[in-house]
């Protein structure tokens, strides 16, 4: 049976309550970035905004691997594209909620674009991949 592996709730309360998580893609020696990133249903999602050639979306797609800062933790994850198109309706509702003030709304509202959708992952922790940050 293949279980996925979910995020502790400490973790999740810290993505759903700040703006902006910091992510790595990839396993290279990148350096971590804020992007925006929702929780739906006990999971976390995240949208790319610009979709640039090099970006950290482009680096998921080749390579599924990296890690996120949350709370006081390093955690590697996995980026599993999502299709589903309920979901993704679901992800733009979290998303215009939770970055509903004026300055943000515009940036929300663009990542409920095709463009931006078509762009969904789900950040799933690895295995044992959980360690605090100094």
């Amino acid at each position: 049976m293949n279980r996925k592996q979910k995020f502790a709730d400490d973790v999740l309360a810290h993505i759903h309550e700040h703006a902006g998580l910091r992510i790595r893609a990839g396993t290279g020696h990148h350096r971590f970035i804020g992007i925006w990133a929702v929780v739906v249903k006990g999971r976390v999602f995240v949208r790319s905004w610009s979709v640039k050639a090099n970006g950290w979306y482009k680096t998921f797609r080749k390579q599924p691997q990296g890690t996120i800062q949350a709370a006081k933790y390093e955690i590697a994850v996995r980026a599993v594209h999502i299709k589903d198109q309920r979901l993704r309706d679901t992800i733009d509702r979290a998303y215009l909620k939770k970055y509903s003030t004026p300055g943000a709304f515009k940036y929300a509202r663009d990542l409920g674009s095709t463009k931006s959708r078509d762009t969904t992952l789900e950040l799933v922790p690895a295995l044992l991949s959980r360690w605090v940050v100094e």
